[in-house]
């Protein structure tokens, strides 16, 4: 059972956000409902509904509530849309895209094979349904039709791979920060058309390098 202290500290993350970003509801719902505090280590749990990214280990972070709200808000999802996610880390983004979407929608890789195992037994336990890769994205989900969407929780240098952006339906969008810590990241996205790709600036970030 959830603890009315960690329940009204999530309402109060929300409420905050909502001041400060122009999100949808559906989006926000989905970040009230999911526990942070159960995505984090144990030592960071009084910090877990502070708008802040923490680490996670294996040089890795949990990203601020404020950029997931964004990055999911900018993906357009409905419910039942399909999404690849590149970088699952502790699982806490995914949640929060299948509190969107729905059980069974989203498919998740992460390269460090800790942090993959660690996420696919919080995100069974805490009663997720999302499937998690342990390995490259690149190589991740190849028989599965194309994505709705795909959100990438990691900065490549020069720009989202094609193999990512590949695995998108015409009309769908990819969400990513790219750039580098020295030349500086942005949080670009992506929408697929029949001739071309549409991009989009939303702003400078700061993430975790893709590997």
């Amino acid at each position: 059972m959830d603890d009315p202290e960690y329940a009204q500290a999530r309402r109060d993350l929300v409420a905050d956000i909502r001041r400060r970003l122009d999100v949808s509801d559906t989006v926000l719902s989905a970040i009230e409902a999911v526990p942070r505090h159960a995505f984090v280590p144990d030592d960071r749990r009084a910090h877990a509904y502070e708008d802040r990214p923490l680490p996670i280990g294996h040089d890795q972070t949990i990203s601020a509530p404020h950029m997931v709200a964004i990055m999911t808000d900018l993906l357009d999802l409905e419910r039942g849309d399909r999404v690849f996610e590149v970088g699952t880390g502790c699982g806490y983004h995914a949640a929060v895209l299948a509190g969107v979407v729905g059980p069974r929608n989203v498919f998740t890789a992460e390269y460090v094979p800790e942090l993959a195992e660690a996420a696919r037994d919080r995100l069974d336990r805490l009663g997720y349904d999302v499937t998690v890769y342990a390995g490259d994205a690149r190589e991740a989900f190849r028989e599965e039709p194309p994505f709705a969407a795909a959100s990438v929780t990691c900065a490549p240098d020069d720009g989202v791979p094609e193999s990512i952006v590949d695995r998108v339906q015409t009309g769908g969008r990819v969400v990513a920060p790219v750039g580098t810590d020295r030349g500086g990241q942005r949080l670009v996205r992506l929408t697929v058309r029949d001739d071309g790709i549409e991009p989009e600036d939303h702003g400078g970030v700061r993430f975790v390098p893709m590997r």
